[in-house]
Order: C-alpha cells, then sequence, then structure tokens
C-alpha cells in the first residue's frame, strides 16, 4: 500500500470535476481525499501502487468532457494516514493562484430535458444548470470556485438541492449554481415605467414579444433587446429608439432548421452553432433580403443558450433580433437599475432577475473558415480561456488599442486575453476596461512586472499604460500597432521564426508619424521592418473622411489625374488639398476599400466602422479579372492610380459595380501575392502571416490563402484571437517579452 499525492491544474473547477473522480475513485476501489485548490485540484489516494498508477492513467481519458486537464502532477509515499473511505474537503486557497476558469456553457440536453418535463421539480425554471453546463466565468468573485465566491452566495440551497449537491450519483453533486424555484434566484417582468406586472414573467414577456414590443432580457454576461424579426417596422423602431441606423443585428433563432430558412448552414457551422460555447455564427444569407436585419451578405445568428432563452422562445417564437442593450458607445449593460433607467425610452418591458452578473461579457462573434473559428469577437463561452505559447513568460500586461478594446495578461507559458470591451472613446468603457483589468490580476493572481501598449500617444489604453508604468515602476514597451498584429498572428500560431506579415487594417500610428494600415512586413518578436505598402491616400478633413467617404474617392480620382468635377463639394476639396489643410496621408487599407465603395456608387455616408468594406464584399459578384498592378518604390508600394484610372473608365462605360467591386479585391490580391514573392526573394522566408480588420473580408480570405499556397508560402491565419485590433494585445505582449529578454531591446522600454 503507497499514498499518493496528485495535483491537477488545467480547467479543472465548475465542470464536474470531483464528481467524476469520486466516481473513478470509487471504481478502483481506493480511499483518501479531493479538494479545490487556487491552482487546480489536488488528490491524496492510498491503495495499491499499481492500482494508483492505472487510475492516474486513466485520469485524462475519463475526465469530465468539459474539463481541461494542462497537468498531473505525482509523488508517492509509503508513509499512509490510513484513509477509510472518500471525502471531498472544503476548497483550500493558497498564495499562489494557478488554477483555470471555465467559460459560460449553454444549457445541456438533460438540463433541456428537465425543463420542459412538468413531472420534474425544475419545470420552467429558469436558472435550471448541473455540472455540465450553465455560468462559471460571469458569476465568479474569487477562487477557489465555491459557492460563497460567486453571485449565488445570496441563494442557499433548500433541502432538496443540498441533498442533490452531495449525492454522488447525482449530475449536481457539488454543483456551485445549483438550485431550484424554491431556493434560487427569480425571475420578474416590468412595464416600459419600470412597474412590476403579476404572473408568470416568461409568458409576459412572450406575449409582449408577439404583440410587436421591444424587451429587454437579461441573459448570463449582459441585458440584450429584443425584437421580433418578421417585421421590419418593429426592427425599424428599434433602430430609431437605439440610434443604430444600419449597423448589422444579431439574430437567435430556436434551432438551427429556423436558421437554415434564411441562411445557408454547413456542417462546420451547425456544429458550431450547436456547440456548448453558442457563439454568434456569421453566416451566408440565402437571398438578398432581410435588409432591416443586415444590409450586408452574412446574418449573424446564435441559438438560446440559457433555459431564460429556451423559454422565452416556447414552441411558437423562431426568430427574434437579440442586440446588447447599451447607449451608443457604452458597454452592454448587467445591472437592473442601469437599465430600467437608461433603456426607459427605447424597451417597453424588461425581463430581468435577481442573480447579479459579476462580470460583464458579450456574445463571441465569428465566421467558421477553414472547419474553424475564425474570431471577429471572443469574448463568451470562450473567455477567459487561455492561449498557450509554449515558453515561459515573465508576468506583463498588454493593453491593447483603442477600437475594440482587450488586453493580455501572463503567467507561466499562458496569455489570458481578455473578453470583448467596446472602444475605448468615453469614460464609461474605460471604467469597465480598468475594473476587468483588476478582476483579472486577482482571478489569476498576476502582479505585472511589465507593461506593453500601442505608440499612439492619444489612446486612452497607452495613457493608462504609461500613468500605470511611472506609479509602479516598471518598465513600459511602446509597441507599433502593425507589429503587434504581426506578432498576434505568430503567437496565435505559436511561431516564433521571422515571417513575412501581410497587415491590413484602417488605420495605426506608423514608425514614421503617419497613419499606416496595407503593410508587408518583415519580422519577429524582436524587430520588424516594412518591406512593402500602398501609395498614401490624402484624407481630406482627417477623420471626418472616414464617414464621408466621398472624401477619399474624390482624393483618389484626384491623384490619379481624373475629371472630379461630378462630385459634391468637389470645389471645397480641391482647394483644401492644394493648401494641404486637415489632409495628412494614411496607407490604410480601410481607406482604400471606402474609396472604392465611394466610386462604385455603393456607399458614400457611413455610420459605423468600416461600413463602405463590408458593403463592397456584399455587392462583389462572379468575376476573375483584375485591373493593373503596379508595384515601385522601397518600401515596395502599390501604386493604386492605374488600378483607380481603370476602375473609374469601367464604371463609367457602364459595367455592373458587383462585378467591379470583385475585380478591385481581386487586384489587391494580385498586389499581394507579388509583394510576398518579392519579400521571399530579399529574404528567403517561406511564412506568411495575415492579420488586422481588412482580413474579416471572406472575399479576400476565400482567396488570397489559396494564392499563396500555391506560391508555395506557408500561410498563419488566426485561429484563437481575433484578426482585428480586438487581438493585437496578445501581439504586444509577446513583443514585450522578447524585449526584455534582449538587452539590446531594452532601448525600446520608455
Amino acid at each position: 500500500m503507497e499514498r499518493a499525492w496528485i495535483h491537477i491544474r488545467g480547467i479543472v473547477q465548475g465542470v464536474g470535476f470531483r464528481p467524476t473522480i469520486h466516481k473513478l475513485v470509487r471504481e478502483y476501489g481506493l480511499t483518501g481525499t479531493i479538494k479545490n485548490t487556487s491552482s487546480g485540484v489536488e488528490l491524496e489516494l492510498e491503495g495499491e501502487r499499481e492500482t494508483l498508477s492505472r487510475f492516474v492513467e486513466a485520469l485524462p481519458r475519463r475526465a469530465p468532457k468539459l474539463a481541461v486537464i494542462e497537468e498531473i502532477e505525482t509523488a508517492y509515499t509509503k508513509e499512509l494516514r490510513g484513509f477509510t473511505d472518500f471525502q471531498i474537503l472544503d476548497s483550500r486557497t493558497e498564495a499562489l493562484r494557478n488554477t483555470l476558469i471555465s467559460p459560460d456553457l449553454c444549457i445541456c440536453d438533460d438540463c433541456l430535458r428537465e425543463l420542459n418535463d412538468p413531472t420534474d421539480r425544475r419545470w420552467r425554471y429558469p436558472f435550471i444548470n448541473c455540472t455540465n453546463c450553465g455560468p462559471r466565468f460571469t458569476i465568479i468573485r474569487d477562487l477557489p470556485y465555491d459557492r460563497a465566491r460567486t453571485s449565488m452566495s445570496p441563494f442557499p440551497m433548500c433541502p432538496d438541492c443540498e441533498r442533490e449537491y452531495h449525492d454522488i450519483e447525482s449530475r449536481r453533486y457539488h454543483a456551485q449554481p445549483d438550485c431550484c424555484p424554491v431556493c434560487g434566484p427569480e425571475v420578474f417582468y416590468l412595464d416600459g415605467a419600470g412597474e412590476r406586472l403579476e404572473g408568470d414573467a416568461v409568458e409576459l414577456a412572450r406575449q409582449a414579444l408577439k404583440a410587436g414590443q421591444i424587451v429587454a432580457v437579461k441573459g448570463l454576461g449582459g441585458i440584450h433587446l429584443a425584437c421580433r424579426v418578421d417585421e421590419p417596422e418593429i426592427v425599424q423602431r428599434l433602430r430609431r429608439r437605439k440610434q443604430r441606423d444600419e449597423k448589422p443585428f444579431a439574430l437567435m433563432c430556436r434551432d438551427t432548421a429556423c436558421a437554415e430558412r434564411i441562411c445557408v448552414v454547413s456542417e462546420e457551422e451547425r456544429e458550431l452553432l450547436e456547440s456548448v460555447r453558442r457563439p454568434i455564427v456569421l453566416l451566408k444569407k440565402k437571398s438578398p433580403g432581410l435588409l432591416h436585419i443586415s444590409e450586408n451578405g452574412f446574418v449573424g445568428v446564435m441559438l438560446p443558450y440559457t433555459p431564460l432563452h429556451v423559454l422565452l422562445f416556447g414552441e411558437d417564437i423562431d426568430m427574434l433580433v437579440m442586440t446588447s442593450a447599451n447607449l451608443s458607445d457604452t458597454p452592454m449593460m448587467t445591472d437592473n437599475d442601469e437599465a430600467l433607467r437608461n433603456l426607459h425610452a427605447i424597451a417597453d418591458g424588461f425581463l430581468l432577475h435577481n442573480r447579479d452578473i459579476q462580470t460583464r461579457c458579450d456574445d463571441s462573434l465569428c465566421w467558421v473558415l477553414g472547419g474553424k473559428e475564425y474570431f471577429a469577437r471572443r469574448s463568451r463561452g470562450y473567455v477567459p480561456f487561455p492561449v498557450r505559447t509554449g515558453r515561459e513568460l515573465m508576468p506583463i500586461l498588454a493593453c491593447g488599442a483603442e477600437q475594440k478594446a482587450s488586453f493580455c495578461l501572463s503567467r507561466g507559458d499562458s496569455v489570458f486575453p481578455s473578453q470583448h470591451i467596446g472602444d475605448l472613446k468615453n469614460m464609461e468603457t474605460f471604467d469597465c476596461y480598468t475594473r476587468q483589468i483588476r478582476h483579472f490580476e486577482r482571478l489569476f493572481d498576476i502582479v505585472p512586472r511589465a507593461l506593453a501598449c500601442d505608440e499612439h500617444p492619444d489612446y486612452l489604453s497607452t495613457e493608462y499604460a504609461a500613468a500605470r508604468a511611472a506609479r509602479e515602476n516598471v518598465p513600459l514597451i511602446r509597441v507599433q500597432h502593425h507589429h503587434a498584429h504581426l506578432a498576434a498572428c505568430m503567437a496565435d500560431n505559436s511561431v516564433s521564426e521571422k515571417v513575412i506579415g501581410l497587415i491590413w487594417d484602417g488605420t495605426g500610428l506608423g514608425s514614421d508619424g503617419t497613419s499606416w494600415g496595407a503593410e508587408c512586413l518583415i519580422g519577429d518578436f524582436q524587430g520588424f521592418e516594412r518591406f512593402g505598402s500602398i501609395r498614401p491616400i490624402p484624407l481630406i478633413g482627417g477623420d471626418l473622411a472616414t464617414k464621408e467617404t466621398d472624401r477619399v474617392a474624390f482624393a483618389l480620382m484626384h491623384e490619379a489625374g481624373l475629371d472630379t468635377g461630378g462630385i459634391e463639394k468637389a470645389p471645397v476639396y480641391e482647394s483644401m488639398l492644394r493648401a494641404n489643410l486637415n489632409c495628412p496621408l494614411s496607407s490604410g487599407m480601410g481607406r482604400l476599400f471606402d474609396g472604392a465603395a465611394a466610386l462604385l456608387g455603393i456607399k458614400t455616408r457611413c455610420s459605423y466602422e468600416g461600413q463602405g468594406a463590408v458593403l463592397l464584399e456584399a455587392a462583389a459578384t462572379e468575376d476573375d479579372g483584375i485591373f493593373p498592378v503596379v508595384l515601385d518604390g522601397s518600401p515596395l508600394r502599390f501604386d493604386w492610380r492605374e488600378m483607380i484610372r481603370a476602375l473609374v473608365a469601367a464604371r463609367s462605360a457602364g459595367e455592373e459595380s458587383g462585378r467591379l467591386a470583385a475585380r478591385f479585391m481581386n487586384t489587391l490580391i494580385e498586389m499581394a501575392v507579388r509583394q510576398c514573392l518579392t519579400a521571399r526573394e530579399t529574404s528567403g522566408l517561406q511564412t506568411v502571416a495575415l492579420s488586422g480588420g481588412s482580413f474579416q473580408n471572406m472575399f479576400i480570405m476565400a482567396r488570397l490563402p489559396g494564392r499563396l499556397e500555391e506560391a508555395g508560402f506557408r500561410v498563419l491565419r488566426h485561429r484563437r484571437v481575433s484578426c482585428n485590433d480586438e487581438g493585437l494585445s496578445l501581439g504586444q505582449l509577446m513583443i514585450a517579452q522578447a524585449a526584455t529578454e534582449s538587452g539590446d531591446s531594452l532601448s525600446q522600454l520608455r
């Protein structure tokens, strides 16, 4: 007989790990104890050495399906404690926390069956859950993961739930959020004036929705606004009230069959829609309709992921608009009183509950590309799962940029990217950002020894990093925006050697003080060189040109030597260019898309970021042609003037705008391949990384990687974090790590 000490790290709390292990221990005839610790799960078992070894070998195979075992540490001794049975002990808080936390998970099949069973004591109970499903990340205040450290602490278990909690045969054995109608949270419905109405709250909300009203619905990580899809005037009413005139809304469909009525759904997309993570999946429309929901070629669709959502749909509601409840440019709401105070002019009713949302977490948003998630937003269902880097990292906080703000924290070989936070344009979002940094640092027991940020001095994230680094006397590494994108894609693919990087986005401060955004870089975590770009575009009126994109169209035509007389305000724009009055230069790929969309008559006034590019992609039809590609200079720049002349000539000749949109994007793909071929001739490198928000264009992503592979390149694209600015904090962190490892690079610290 021997005693084994077994320590297991990974996602092993809140996923039914201890109950499963209890059953496995009983199967192997062992005795001992198990407890949650701040760094994972700890076992002490006694039995014959051979049996103990077989138990340890079986652990990874027999763990709960939602568990992620990262490491098993085992030690044996002949000193016995004389265990006579197996016990689950109280959790232990350690000086160093090293455990992982499960993301929130959708309702499981067993709970769904009970929810719909009139004979079950949890029939139609909106908070039904078990060890296989339910809230995790959004309710946790602290570790170890026990009920007292979650927002379930105000709800003591009733005798029936307590009995299940201690029953090894129950799937609610040691399920921390376990509850029922007797002891758990309650849901209630209020009218537009905030008056609580008597009756079945869910049924009251259902009737309001069917009557065409807009209802605020409190979910796992925040509050949504819901309304019917089938009546465009109802959706338009929501748009007017929310001041969201054109930006697409997400839909929640009762099941995949409902989604298939309006969208093409592949097998991989079906699997992702129905997965435990339940992200919003961007699906191709079956027809050009649904313009009141989405003006582009995709619709964001998710399936119900909480019991409350399931009850809301019932058997007779097929789909609802389900969009974040927030005021313009502010974070998603989580608090009942805040919702009643701020949404009274938007919502006609409120379906709320009294379980606090500890951590705001918006819905994840992704495409399926190559059979895998390709994120536009990584949040609920994925956060706070780490990105493994395969190398030891010092504790670093990387603060991200301004748009699609995020941050990353490192510990060991893990990087913990935050959930989606939003654009850092106001104090409400900035306050959310700083509170989440503190929350992550506490949960994962990380005290940063260096900070990283964007080089742009006016970003709130940069100001935060600079002030904190000075206050805490730690190094601050300022990272060039597009270098961070390159490094993020490298880290996302566990690559550290030098690569060619195609970094396409709207804007980012370049090393020369101008705006960059269509870059061909050669680099690694240690540094980069700007190998290629595009001819800079004058932005008439500065940032105003990103909204009034006819200004970009005018600049493109003017630079190409074309007649601009047909453009409204042409004399004003001409005089501004001549005087160089507020006409900064930009090599942003997003601006080139904006200008092309305006020239093709697709969009000249944009109400949200990237709208022109999105609609140009949606307008594209089949066309294999390209416009002239001219590359010259050092860095190797794409001179787009010949392309613009050809595009305008084709448009004037009456060619269809959809074919020209396709030809425009084909030209950019050809330009990119030629830049990479020239970069390979110079550097000998065979790997190309694709990063930046412009690579959210599925027309390009369906073609460019294949063209590069045909040319003999290995292509890296994002897999675990977003290609847009939300993902670049990962790159900042890896560059900061490299800077701290190299004495030469320490000159970057300032």
